[in-house]
């Protein structure tokens, strides 16, 4: 029911979502993590895929597909509908589905990103990525510095109680740890007024 309620909240943000807000993000993220162009990516939780597209358009075109999952189909759509526009309809394996679990086989995936979305999805998700994760594989994830976050009244209820929003960088690394990562590395990323925490860190053993 929860996962029907935020579906149906981001197919109403659809057609007015802040692309540049995250598109920002998305940039910041991929630099940060820099997945290689022969890499199996995922973008989880993709929204109208900022994640995915800028993948899409800097990979090479015999580079597997990133694949974009997101529960709400107007979202989903939108990014179809982008990724047209820019030629990059293959380049992208768009799927409306929730994101954990992610449907991929355990241990396929060379990296994992996740813009603007895990303190929707809660703790659960890193689990879900260290099994989809090949050893040694990588994720990066955005969480809003919590000094800055100020969710609307619609969203504030779906936010995961598991997930604490991070004060620092450092804190963001550490919560990484404990989740079972190593070579966690973290940074603020200034985007207007809002602050978020970018994080990248490595699956030891994808179990």
């Amino acid at each position: 029911m929860r996962s029907t309620a935020l579906a149906g909240a981001f197919d109403e943000l659809a057609d007015t979502y802040d692309h540049p807000h995250h598109e920002e993000i998305a940039r910041a993220l991929i630099a940060w993590v820099a997945p290689g162009a022969a890499d199996t990516v995922a973008d989880v939780a993709c929204g109208a895929g900022a994640v995915a597209l800028q993948l899409a358009q800097a990979r090479p075109g015999t580079a597997r597909p990133v694949l974009a999952v997101d529960l709400s189909a107007g979202m989903v759509a939108v990014g179809r509908a982008r990724a047209a526009a820019l030629g990059r309809d293959t380049a992208i394996d768009w799927r409306v589905a929730d994101a954990v679990p992610l449907p991929v086989a355990d241990h396929s995936l060379d990296v994992v990103l996740c813009a603007s979305s895990l303190h929707f999805l809660g703790r659960r998700a890193l689990t879900d990525w260290r099994r989809a994760l090949r050893p040694g594989g990588r994720v990066g994830f955005t969480l809003p510095l919590a000094t800055h976050f100020r969710p609307s009244q619609r969203f504030a209820g779906h936010v995961a109680r598991d997930v604490p929003l991070p004060g620092s960088a450092r804190e963001a690394s550490a919560w990484a740890t404990e989740c079972g990562f190593t070579q966690a590395d973290s940074r603020v990323h200034v985007v207007g007024t809002r602050r978020v925490v970018v994080t990248s860190a490595t699956s030891p053993d994808a179990g």
